[in-house]
């Protein structure tokens, strides 16, 4: 009887490690490429269009008319999010005090930090990364709120009471209606949103 010898499995790659993200991370900011690592694992996003960037302006401009106390952050500025602060994400926009970010660093803690907004971008990915995985990472880190501009079905959805897992509220409307966002004291007419629909 001949036995045949096969040579043993590979063992399962490493996940690639919050220190390992951050080089990489700080290397692709010079090629205009945003990554993020929610999850355990790294995540590539588009650089915005014009009509993503337009929308931030426009939220920015409503924030600050009702809140000259807050900053509608849009720099790329990077949160530790996730459980344990082993996640990396740059949201779209953060509403902080103003200043709050000052002397903090490219990925500051997100204690302080009020709600933070994303607009969804082109890509076969914004499902699994707006609607679901920051959702999640947003919720485990105790961020008040978390607003979704969902260019996909023109609407916004607000995401509140994180209980440590997940928002326990959710309330999605389309363009055109009154949301507001708890507990910061913005409410927002997004029929101005309506301009940079579908």
């Amino acid at each position: 009887m001949t036995v045949t010898e096969h040579p043993s499995p590979r063992p399962p790659a490493e996940k690639l490690s919050v220190e390992q993200f951050e080089v990489i991370a700080q290397a692709a900011a010079r090629e205009d490429v945003t990554l993020e690592y929610l999850g355990g694992k790294m995540e590539i996003r588009p650089v915005p269009d014009s009509d993503h960037n337009a929308i931030l302006m426009w939220l920015m401009r409503q924030f600050m008319t009702q809140r000259a106390d807050l900053d509608l952050n849009v720099t790329g500025q990077g949160l530790k999010v996730d459980t344990y602060r082993k996640g990396r994400a740059r949201p779209d926009g953060i509403l902080a005090p103003v200043d709050h970010f000052a002397g903090q660093g490219e990925w500051a803690d997100p204690r302080g930090v009020l709600a933070v907004v994303e607009v969804t971008s082109w890509d076969f990915d914004t499902n699994a990364r707006d609607r679901v995985e920051k959702a999640r990472a947003y919720a485990t880190s105790g961020i008040g709120a978390y607003l979704l501009v969902d260019r996909d079905d023109d609407s916004v959805t607000v995401h509140s009471e994180p209980d440590g897992d997940r928002y326990r509220n959710i309330v999605t409307l389309g363009y055109g209606h009154t949301v507001e966002i708890p507990g910061v004291g913005i409410t927002l007419d997004t029929t101005g949103l309506k301009r940079y629909g579908r």
